[in-house]
């Protein structure tokens, strides 16, 4: 058995973010942090992540081997040589973790994690990937399911900061994905996959990552102008937003690859601070 194989079919990167989104979720919403908890919420999200990214490298590895970022990939590469053992892989993931997160928590948090791999595995990757632009802006809703999750770890019956927080990252993941499929562009156009600027070259999609950032930095802000969260939240999230806007106005100026990698990497930072600012907010008087 190739395990380092099965193990990058698993895409560790996106889990760990999927997984860190989920204990943000519930840092929102707890009064306190239970340790416990939060370990048994990171490892269900990470499991879940997990079954629907090796089902995304079993339905795309036709295309992933004819791309360079992704010719390695163990199922494009033939390191794996019975599919099949992928895709079985991949539902035995996801199992486990809705497993977990009933077992552990209560439906609540086991339908979001279900929502978010489905979306991710067959509403991305299977039918929208390949045949529209608005594939990233819909499939980004998977990352959202995320932050739903942990907070019906704790209670299912909190319901407004959570849907903020989710709306913040559905409007989070087009600039993210956007500014990269500028540097994959190539790449995506010589598979034919649509990304927006395979359809409309790098200045109108320029155009289009500013406008979704503006409302990105909106929603981000709603929850501090409703009293959901205070002024920690406000400062540093407010901050994290003029920075992002401002790397985002840069590609707009000078629509390129250079700039692009700024707003691609500009744009995790920019969640990972409004992820902090939440846990500072709600938590910091325990942290002192």
């Amino acid at each position: 058995m190739n395990f380092f194989g099965y193990l990058e079919l698993c895409k560790p990167r996106i889990g760990v973010m999927i997984a860190l989104t989920a204990a943000v979720g519930y840092a929102a919403v707890a009064e306190s942090l239970d340790p416990a908890a939060l370990v048994v919420l990171v490892l269900a999200m990470l499991l879940g992540s997990a079954g629907s990214s090796v089902f995304n490298h079993f339905y795309d590895r036709d295309i992933d081997r004819r791309m360079k970022r992704t010719a390695g990939r163990p199922l494009a590469a033939g390191l794996i040589s019975k599919p099949v053992h992928a895709l079985w892989f991949s539902g035995l993931l996801l199992v486990a973790g809705l497993w977990l997160a009933l077992g552990a928590f209560n439906w609540a948090v086991a339908l979001h994690l279900f929502l978010g791999a489905f979306i991710y595995a067959i509403v991305y990757t299977v039918w929208l990937k390949r045949r529209t632009w608005l594939n990233i802006v819909i499939g980004g809703a998977a990352g959202s399911f995320a932050v739903l999750a942990g907070a019906a770890a704790f209670d299912p019956g909190v319901w407004l900061l959570p849907v903020l927080m989710a709306i913040t990252l559905f409007l989070w993941t087009p600039s993210h994905f956007w500014a990269l499929a500028i540097l994959l562009k190539d790449d995506y156009a010589g598979v034919g996959v649509p990304m927006l600027p395979v359809l409309v070259g790098e200045a109108r999609c320029s155009r289009w990552i500013l406008g979704n950032t503006i409302l990105l930095v909106m929603s981000a802000a709603v929850p501090w102008m409703m009293g959901l969260l205070g002024a920690v939240y406000g400062a540093v999230s407010t901050g994290a937003a003029l920075l992002f806007l401002w790397q985002n106005i840069r590609l707009f100026r000078a629509p390129g690859r250079s700039e692009a990698r700024q707003v691609f990497l500009g744009s995790m930072q920019y969640l990972s601070l409004v992820f902090l600012a939440v846990v500072l907010d709600r938590h910091l008087p325990v942290l002192w």
